[in-house]
């Protein structure tokens, strides 16, 4: 299986934030990280995606996670 690396891969921004917030706080919950550790990144998760929310409401262009290439 070859993977073209030009192709555009538009994943839901809604389930990558979850995938990370579950999984962050799942290493919490069993110690596999600190709280001082841990939080600042689910801040971090959370608001990036409310940020993307406002800026859909507003009409703003909202940047993908996954593009395509710029051809140079």
């Amino acid at each position: 299986m070859d993977l073209d690396m030009g192709i555009s891969v538009n994943p839901s921004k809604a389930l990558i934030a979850l995938v990370a917030l579950i999984c962050m706080t799942v290493l919490i919950a069993v110690g596999a990280i600190d709280q001082d550790q841990g939080l600042p990144i689910i801040t971090m998760i959370v608001g990036y995606s409310v940020g993307n929310g406002m800026a859909a409401l507003t009409n703003k262009e909202v940047q993908p996670i996954i593009r395509k290439k710029d051809k140079e």
